[in-house]
């Protein structure tokens, strides 16, 4: 076999469906409302295999439109499959193109599947010396595998590949050689290819009957070894196996000649290339293709293919300008006459834009290295600071004056983190501000908010990239304080321009889409109040933490030990893998175990928990789990992030990142602490006032979203059970059951409370019946009796999702909206996705805006009052606070009075409040 000839055949489908279910929670959609989540995650799937790989010869199969042979031989063939998803559709064509631009021929021929043609490709291309690769998740392809064909299969999660090549295949499935995959799938069937198989024959059935029969052919020349309901099934279903044989079939002897020049892998083509990527905005990828947004050479096929360059460049531009385009007037300002200058013409600004630059982006360590402002399109200036600490501290005083004047607007991108910065430096900045970050998010809710994004997709414009300057991320990278000054000054100033300009082209798009007031009197606010916040930090008690984790770790040794007692055999607890063997096939606890696209066991928490009962090794192996995920991300993660200076924990809190609204923290992730449970509740014990004279207070809006569903929907049961103050589980249970209050037990509240809150979430009777471990018709009895007693909400619910497919998106009480794209999907899965946030999204949002309301509310009167206590976290539906204790009564009435009155609604909202030792003893 040639050395070079290593062919590598791609089933489109089958990866483009797996690219765009991975993006389903957070899909990639671009400026142009295009869901680009199927095109990009193809689109780097072929380049990985390109780069990392290195095929000689290469090509892509695409199921044509229209019925194959299968349909005209089976009618039911492939009939229950959902409608493709509309995106997947729109994305097709794209990524034809794409293939187009990169010379990479398609495959495709009317009447056959993708895996007949690749199966026909790979057999002649097997006989002409060709080292073979078939790209697909896809086991069907495992028949083909031959000592020169190999499956290049996608692993199911964490990325990477398998290759299954003869002993791979033979092992997966229990066979002496490929061909016979084709017999275990006509016995046990297909359900995603509406294949029948034989009835009562699943997967294991189908692999123990076929290493012993060989074939199905073996099986019915000693159908009378077989007994019972399994030989009546295999006689009277006799010709459905055979059917199913032929259907499962990949056919070798498609109409279609192996022309190897043709795919031969060759140079892109970047005057289609460009133009492509722009359009998708997929300008991180031009790099990886050996092109760049802005003019430059195009590298030879070397760069594509990860290999040196070997030919001359090919010149081309790109639409987008560039800072060498535009005249532009950026000033350097290094000199005490400059500075005060500077200043001068600072004071008089009605706004400005500013933006820092420093060593690092932890506000916490980060030393400044200069400010540049701007005010005016295409001038700005930079100012560089000193290393020296106090030199920099007395160089930011000259500008202290004007970044304090509370009558000059202050713009900026991601301001936060400058205005964390400058606190560092003595200057705290105050007046009204814009952050263009957050604008964008609240305007176009969904897309990405960074500012190369919205330059190069509202301007026209590429900006100069950090990396340019300071290299890669790594090690090797430097920051900004070695950038050549002239360049630092063209860089620096270039941001606050463009800052400048994009404030200018989102502001009336604010306006237009009536978000003034949610952006302007709240979100707006909102960064001061979150910088604050983030400055002053939460006092951890270390000690506290490690004394639990000791306690932890005693606790999973002696589960450990438990458990592998239980099982009778020593295994790692600690792997899923070796879990599954033990659980499945050593201790056979569930005979229809399922495995996962990998081919061990499912051992998932979802998986497990259905077992509870079965055994108690199922309960100990989760609590295992449980008590080392809170040992590792929590319990030992935390100390570590306490920073040396101060001796407390500063989150960052991202306003810009949850389409919903809702806040979301990162280092450490509060919201994410656990709380349902007493071990999770014990972390929080460590989080504990600043010193002795102050108390922890916890304040949380109670049953918000419920309230908020009876606002919404005006049910006029809910809204008289909130407004008469009653327990509103119990309410419901009293409902649904047909008792009174009185004869309400505690498993009823139970129930009824699961309801009322699955219901905010869409929740079919399939989950509310795995929820409550009850049957699922006493589920869909609970859902049909809530609704029936409850039916306003259920109009709600129907007019939600038929206002979102009127508009494409739906809003909270104040404005923000939630893009649907796929609320008209005839894809069933995707549709009901987007019904779910429908229904959920108006509520979820609206409490976001809320709480936020209230934080602004309740810091403007700490500040009015000069008040030393501080509000310090901020968790869902929960503000706390270091309180000094001589404070307490003043700020507990602040805080209730803020928080129950942040807005007007049908219902009364209502605060539950505690103060502690800490946050355990508060909340």
């Amino acid at each position: 076999m040639e050395e070079n000839k290593k062919l590598f055949l791609l089933d489109a489908y089958a990866l483009i469906y797996r690219a765009y279910y991975a993006f389903i929670r957070a899909p990639r959609i671009n400026s142009k409302k295009l869901n680009t989540s199927a095109i990009y995650g193809f689109t780097n799937s072929l380049l990985e295999v390109i780069q990392k790989e290195k095929p000689s010869h290469l090509a892509v199969a695409f199921d044509p439109a229209g019925p194959t042979f299968r349909h005209e031989m089976y009618k039911p063939y492939k009939a229950q499959r959902e409608a493709t998803p509309e995106d997947i559709k729109l994305a097709v064509p794209y990524i034809k193109r794409l293939l187009e631009a990169l010379n990479i021929p398609i495959l495709e021929v009317y009447g056959y599947e993708a895996d007949d043609v690749i199966g026909t490709i790979s057999h002649k291309a097997d006989k002409a010396g060709f080292e073979v690769f078939m790209m697909t998740p896809d086991k069907d392809y495992a028949q083909l595998v031959t000592a020169n064909v190999k499956m290049f299969k996608p692993r199911s999660k964490g990325g990477g590949m398998d290759i299954l090549g003869i002993p791979e295949v033979q092992e997966k499935f229990a066979i002496e050689e490929p061909i016979q995959v084709i017999d275990i799938l006509a016995l046990m069937g297909d359900a995603s290819d509406n294949i029948p198989g034989c009835p009562g024959i699943g997967e294991k059935g189908a692999k123990d009957i076929i290493a012993k029969y060989k074939s199905i052919t073996g099986i019915y020349d000693h159908i009378d070894e077989f007994k019972g309901k399994r030989k009546e099934n295999l006689i009277n279903f006799k010709e459905q196996v055979e059917l199913s044989y032929t259907l499962a079939t990949i056919k070798l002897d498609v109409p279609i000649e192996l022309n190897e020049k043709n795919l031969e892998i060759s140079e892109p083509n970047p005057e289609k290339l460009m133009p492509l990527l722009e359009e998708l905005e997929f300008k991180s990828m031009m790099p990886r293709f050996g092109l760049a947004s802005a003019p430059a050479a195009m590298p030879a096929q070397g760069d594509l293919f990860g290999q040196p360059q070997v030919a001359e460049t090919t010149a081309f531009s790109s639409s987008l300008k560039t800072i060498e385009d535009l005249p532009h007037q950026y000033y350097l300002v290094d000199n005490d006459q400059a500075y005060a200058s500077l200043a001068a013409e600072l004071s008089i600004q009605k706004e400005f834009c500013f933006d820092t630059e420093t060593t690092s982006l932890n506000t916490g360590i980060a030393e400044l290295v200069g400010i540049s402002f701007s005010w005016k399109k295409g001038e700005a200036y930079y100012v560089p600071f000193p290393e020296e600490q106090q030199q920099a501290i007395s160089l930011a005083q000259r500008f202290k004056k004007v970044l304090e004047d509370e009558n000059i607007v202050k713009i900026g991108q991601n301001l936060k983190y400058d205005i964390l910065v400058l606190r560092n430096y003595g200057i705290h900045v105050k007046g009204k501000i814009f952050d263009t970050m957050v604008a964008h998010h609240l305007a176009f809710p969904g897309q990405k908010n960074n500012m190369d994004f919205m330059a190069e997709t509202y301007l026209g414009y590429t900006p100069v990239k950090i990396e340019s300057l300071i290299g890669k991320k790594g090690k090797g990278q430097l920051n900004f304080r070695h950038v050549e000054l002239n360049k630092a000054k063209e860089y620096a100033a270039e941001d606050a321009d463009i800052t400048l300009q994009l404030k200018e082209y989102l502001e009336p798009k604010i306006k237009e889409a009536g978000l003034d007031e949610l952006f302007y009197q709240t979100e707006m606010p909102l960064v001061l109040v979150l910088a604050q916040m983030e400055a002053t930090g939460v006092q951890l008690d270390v000690d506290e933490l490690n004394q639990f984790a000791t306690k932890l770790n005693v606790r999973i040794t002696t589960l450990e030990k438990d458990i592998i007692e239980m099982a009778g055999m020593e295994f790692n607890v600690g792997s899923p893998k070796q879990v599954g063997e033990v659980l499945f096939e050593h201790m056979k606890i569930d005979a229809k175990a399922k495995k996962t696209k990998s081919g061990q066991f499912s051992t998932s928490e979802e998986t497990l928990t259905k077992l509870k009962g079965k055994h108690n090794i199922i309960d100990k192996i989760l609590e295992f789990r449980g008590l080392k995920k809170l040992l590792n991300t929590y319990v030992e993660a935390l100390p570590q992030l306490v920073n040396p200076k101060t001796g407390k924990i500063h989150t960052t809190y991202n306003q810009a990142v949850v389409v919903t609204g809702r806040l979301n923290s990162t280092n450490p992730n509060l919201q994410n602490i656990p709380i349902r449970d007493e071990d999770g509740r014990e972390i929080r014990k460590a989080f504990i006032p600043s010193n002795n004279d102050h108390v922890f207070l916890s304040a949380d809006y109670s049953q918000v979203e419920l309230r908020l569903m009876a606002h919404l929907s005006q049910d006029k049961q809910l809204v008289e059970a909130f407004n008469n103050g009653e327990d509103i589980h119990a309410a419901t249970a009293a409902k649904i059951f047909k008792v009174s209050l009185d004869e309400v037990t505690s498993d009823m509240r139970r129930k009824a409370k699961t309801a009322n809150f699955g219901i905010i979430y869409g929740i079919s009777a399939f989950g509310l019946a795995e929820r409550l471990t009850i049957s699922r018709s006493e589920a869909k009895q609970l859902i049909d009796g809530y609704f029936e007693n409850f039916p306003d909400v259920k109009a709600y619910m129907d007019k939600s999702i038929e206002i979102a497919r009127e508009n494409g998106y739906v809003e909270t009480v104040f404005g923000r909206k939630r893009n649907l794209p796929d609320i008209n999907s005839r894809n069933g899965v995707v549709r009901g996705m987007a019904e779910r946030n429908a229904i959920n999204a108006p509520i979820q949002g609206t409490a976001a805006d809320i709480i936020k309301m209230a934080m602004v509310n309740i810091q403007a009167e700490l500040d009015i009052r000069k008040l030393q206590s501080q509000m310090i976290l901020q968790v869902h539906d929960e503000l706390n606070f270091d309180v000094l204790k001589s404070e307490l009564e003043e700020v507990k009435e602040i805080v209730k009075t803020k928080m129950e009155n942040a807005c007007k609604l049908s219902v009364p909202l209502s605060v539950d409040m505690g103060v502690g030792a800490n946050w355990h003893e508060a909340h």
